[in-house]
């Protein structure tokens, strides 16, 4: 648990956050909010890039 509370202070909210999945064992949940930060931030980096075309291909 010391681990968990030293990682939640270095990395701040998403360290409170991974605290909380990991002490109320969420632990599998992990994975489906990674899957959504990265699927938001390539519909952020796609708005205003050369590789917007190639993403409707995706969708």
């Amino acid at each position: 648990m010391k681990f968990i509370r030293n990682t939640a202070r270095n990395f701040g909210v998403a360290g409170e956050l991974f605290a909380f999945f990991w002490g109320h064992k969420r632990w599998w949940l992990l994975p489906m909010l990674f899957t959504l930060f990265l699927l938001g931030a390539l519909i952020v980096l796609a708005q205003s890039s050369a590789i917007a075309p190639f993403i409707y291909t995706l969708f």
